[in-house]
């Protein structure tokens, strides 16, 4: 009986971490409620406080409020992550049923399931891709257009429906119309259904591939992957158009770059060359269809500093994705049911502080069309998140990253078709820098594919 309440020390200990950071965190949250004025009005949340700060560093406020919500998970998850290791709870052979998600987050299914370091693996469990021959040409080419094409489909009725819910009024059942307004609580259904999709087919899946990689990994992709979201969205506030345009538009090279400091990638010349390219014809080409009688504003010092975060952040989920699938060789709903766990997990916990939970809850229950749109936006979300994940896997994060990139010159193609907008000299010169750019890197990377050919055929065979 004592060796029983011995063992269930642990347990208490690692569920008193959890309590007590989220206590502590409340407690500082409440704090900021009270100095930004809200103690005396209890019926307004943290998340409408902050909003109504006019400050030029109001959004440093919404930074620390937002990571007051991350916190909630990060704290706990530090905490329990040091004391484990420090007593060698996973070595107990006690099998309750946190004891089993504690091995999952740090461990994954068993510690010699992993890949080594040469990426070998036994055949049962290695995914079926990466044992199957090596693709031809035309199979390569029909894989990419499958991608692209879904990605195009996907996220244009994407932005499209997130407009319509961000801005149309919805009609309650009394006849009454109301505006929604809190995007976050569309991020978190968003990314809650793309979860249980996924973690739906797993289930039913006939031959599952077997699953080694640590849950933790995937909240490195999902935290910068929603901080890349709020840093891009906080920064259309501080920069001009001009702005905007070089920096959607040079995505390429960042990703490269950080591909180089975190998997040691190597490049080919004709690929930077072909990244700055692509590069220089969407930003003739933006710069040439666009309005300029909306562009306003200056750019400042703030302004550069979070685009530059939202690139960072931006350019590390691409290529942390890509060396997961390379170190522990996942299928695409793997990575799409972790990074959506945790996604889900941090917005969760982020509304749930700031009190925005409840209210748009309470929105959803009065205005059932809202629903609708909110699950069809959920779904596109999800589909979405498949072709991501999958042309990460196949091709890697750059082919990954120049697809989005034209995306947005087919939805600015798009809009001067609908809506017949002109599109300057510059901008059709630019679109066609781009193509060029798009079939140098085809015609280079067949030809230096060719060469490989060449060179390992005349290589002298070692006698046996």
């Amino acid at each position: 009986m004592y060796a029983y309440k011995m063992g269930r020390v642990p347990e208490l200990v690692i569920c008193s971490f959890i309590v007590v950071s989220l206590l502590v965190i409340h407690f500082f949250s409440d704090l900021l409620r009270a100095s930004l004025g809200g103690y005396y009005n209890q019926d307004v949340t943290l998340s409408q406080l902050v909003e109504a700060q006019s400050s030029d560093y109001a959004w440093l406020l919404k930074l620390l409020v937002n990571c007051f919500g991350y916190s909630c998970v990060f704290v706990p998850g530090f905490l329990i992550y040091k004391y484990v290791g420090r007593i060698n709870y996973l070595e107990r052979g006690n099998q309750t049923i946190l004891h089993r998600a504690i091995n999952m987050c740090i461990t994954g299914n068993s510690g010699h399931d992993q890949l080594d370091a040469g990426g070998s693996s036994t055949d049962k469990d290695r995914p079926a891709a990466s044992v199957a021959p090596k693709r031809t040409s035309s199979q390569e080419a029909v894989q990419l257009l499958w991608c692209f094409g879904g990605l195009m489909v996907s996220y244009l009725t994407w932005g499209v429906l997130q407009e319509k819910i961000m801005t149309q009024h919805y009609l309650n059942f009394a006849g009454e119309s109301a505006k929604f307004k809190d995007s976050q609580f569309l991020v978190f259904s968003n990314r809650l259904l793309a979860f249980l999709v996924a973690l739906a087919y797993l289930q039913w899946q006939p031959s599952p591939v077997r699953h080694r990689a640590p849950l933790y990994k995937y909240s490195y992709a999902s935290f910068s992957n929603i901080m890349s979201a709020w840093f891009q969205y906080e920064a259309l506030k501080f920069v001009n158009f001009p702005t905007q345009v070089l920096a959607k538009s040079c995505k390429i090279i960042p990703v490269m770059l950080m591909g180089k400091l975190m998997s040691k990638a190597k490049y080919e010349s004709y690929e930077y060359v072909t990244a700055l390219l692509i590069s220089l014809g969407m930003i003739f080409f933006m710069s040439g269809s666009s309005d300029s009688s909306k562009a306003s504003g200056v750019t400042t010092l703030t302004g550069i500093f979070l685009l530059s975060m939202y690139m960072i952040f931006d350019s590390f989920t691409a290529n942390w994705q890509g060396s997961l699938f390379k170190s522990y060789g996942m299928t695409s709903l793997q990575m799409m049911c972790g990074v959506n766990l945790f996604s889900s997990i941090f917005t969760g916990a982020s509304l749930s502080m700031q009190g925005g939970f409840m209210d748009s809850l309470a929105f959803a229950t009065e205005h059932p069309k809202f629903v609708f749109d909110m699950v069809v936006l959920s779904i596109c979300s999800a589909v979405g998140q498949l072709f991501i994940y999958h042309t990460i896997d196949v091709f890697g994060p750059v082919v990954f990253t120049i697809i989005m990139t034209l995306r947005q010159a087919v939805a600015i193609m798009l809009s001067c078709f609908i809506y017949q907008h002109s599109i300057s000299v510059l901008g059709i010169f630019g679109v066609l820098i781009v193509f060029v750019a798009i079939f140098l890197r085809v015609y280079c990377t067949q030809r230096l594919r060719a060469m490989r050919k060449r060179a390992e055929a005349n290589k002298p065979k070692m006698a046996v």
